[in-house]
């Protein structure tokens, strides 16, 4: 009976009839509608919570609230599996070498890029170019930007995948800025200034609708900071289960 219960309210989930951050109806309520026991309703929310779809909280104020899934949700379940399988970053960052540029490509395609797209786009050039001699703060602005990018792909398949890999990349890039820059072994400013000059080319390329050189510029970018990544990950196996991986998957 419990899990007749959890298959119910779980459709109902993913169907939207119950809402993202709303509460799931009281025990009772629950209990009334299915006619089932409590013990049933209790081992329904048990399971529901063990799947991410809410979190139950105890005491007078207590309740389920509810958690849809969505990139986050996806890109975290895909980073556990990647790391439980000891996949490496580099092997992470050989897949979206071959993925960001499609979605690129395909930005430069859209007839309505230079009213939606690149606005936004634009936006986060100013926001990187005011933190360019901050390295660690670069970083983050910079995988803002390659978040955006894929964020805009038409496609929902292919814009939950590559963005689920795009944030999981980001986790690892900017743990490898944090430590470089703890060490004063982050890259120049005039290192830091290219990788800009490439965003910019980048936005330029989408505005014209130049989706060949839109993707070379993006292969040849992600391959240089790919390289001063991958020397310092050495191999290293991708992170997912980090305070900071789960901080950036629940950014969506």
């Amino acid at each position: 009976m419990a899990e007749q219960v959890a298959s119910v309210l779980r459709d109902r989930i993913l169907a939207g009839g119950i809402v993202d951050g709303t509460s799931l109806p009281k025990q009772d309520e629950l209990v009334a509608e299915f006619g089932v026991s409590y013990p049933s309703v209790r081992e329904a929310l048990r399971i529901l919570e063990t799947e991410g779809f809410i979190t139950v909280r105890r005491g007078n104020r207590g309740g389920a609230i509810v958690h849809a899934p969505d990139i986050g949700t996806a890109g975290y379940a895909l980073g556990l599996t990647l790391q439980a399988m000891q996949v490496k970053a580099t092997d992470l960052g050989e897949a979206l070498a071959v993925l960001e540029p499609l979605c690129v490509a395909r930005l430069a395609q859209r007839a309505d890029r230079s009213r939606v797209v690149v606005p936004r786009l634009r936006e986060l050039l100013v926001v990187g170019e005011n933190c360019i001699d901050d390295g660690a703060v670069f970083t983050t602005a910079s995988r803002e930007f390659h978040d955006a990018l894929v964020g805009f792909e038409t496609n929902a398949t292919l814009r939950v995948v590559v963005k689920s890999l795009t944030s999981l990349w980001s986790v690892q890039e900017e743990a490898w800025a944090e430590a470089q820059a703890s060490r004063g072994a982050y890259p120049s400013r005039g290192d830091c200034a290219a990788a800009h000059r490439a965003h910019e080319r980048l936005v330029e390329c989408i505005e014209d609708g130049d989706a060949d050189e839109a993707a070379r510029i993006a292969r040849d970018h992600l391959a240089a900071a790919q390289h001063w990544v991958g020397r310092s990950l050495k191999g290293g196996v991708i992170d997912a289960a980090s305070d900071r991986s789960r901080k950036r998957f629940r950014r969506g």
